[in-house]
């Protein structure tokens, strides 16, 4: 149904999901939650999908945030908690997650990137959070942002409202990789291939063994993941890419 305003599709295992809100510069609706929610679950589920990919519809904006309305300043209680549920399923997506950014990325359509493994976006592309400038704050992307750029630098863009370029949102920290507009296409279906080709069940447990130690004290850490690359050694994935190197040839993983 392409009047949705969430899309999912798969391709060569990797599963789609595009805000399909063009006209509204992909700004989130409670439906588009809903969906998404929906969606993860769908994603998850399909031992066919390897990879997941996050995109807005049209080439002028990622996600512009969620839709103003009435709820935002009457509570919007339920909106905000799936929201603030959204963004922890997608951090804990078991499956590595890329988020494809052209054009405004701003507000809450910054939760959803940073809550992706890998951020590619084009080089023409801005960034922020102006919910200051409306009496507002950027709470459950807060969360997310102290966790990937220094405090202050957080704080800073936070403050401020301002509009950051792709150049200065990378040397933050808050995206991975900028290429030309024209490139971006070319690039992500080069990142999604390489993801695709990986163990499945060697990036399931690697992800999360790398969240759950995220907080912990060192030596509690090491103990935790000298269990878990002991579990990933016992794999049939990890038996087959250790063959595959000594014969010389590319593994032909299975996700066991």
């Amino acid at each position: 149904m392409e009047d949705r305003h969430l899309l999912y599709r798969v391709v060569e295992g990797v599963g789609h999901i595009t805000i399909n809100r063009e006209p509204q510069r992909n700004a989130i609706t409670p439906e588009a939650l809903a969906l998404f929610h929906e969606y993860l679950d769908e994603a998850e589920k399909d031992e066919k999908v390897r990879a997941l990919l996050v995109t807005g519809a049209g080439e002028k904006a990622f996600c512009t945030g969620a839709q103003l309305s009435g709820e935002v300043t009457t509570g919007g209680k339920d909106v905000f908690a799936s929201y603030a549920s959204l963004l922890n399923s997608i951090v804990s997506f078991p499956k590595p997650t890329v988020a494809r950014v052209k054009g405004f990325c701003l507000a809450g359509g910054m939760g959803f990137m940073l809550a992706c493994d890998i951020v590619l976006a084009s080089d023409d592309s801005k960034f922020a959070t102006p919910d200051v400038n409306g009496g507002l704050w950027p709470m459950m992307i807060g969360a997310l942002r102290f966790r990937n750029v220094l405090q202050k630098k957080a704080m800073e863009m936070i403050l401020l409202g301002e509009r950051l370029t792709a150049q200065e949102a990378l040397a933050m920290g808050l995206i991975t990789r900028v290429v030309p507009a024209s490139d971006l296409d070319g690039e992500v279906s080069k990142v999604l291939a390489i993801l695709t080709a990986k163990s499945p069940i060697g990036m399931r447990l690697g992800k999360q063994a790398f969240y759950a130690v995220a907080n912990l004290p060192l030596q509690e850490a090491l103990n935790f993941l000298s269990d878990k690359i002991r579990e990933v050694a016992s794999t049939q994935d990890a038996r087959e890419g250790i063959t595959a190197f000594m014969e010389k040839r590319q593994p032909n993983f299975t996700g066991k």
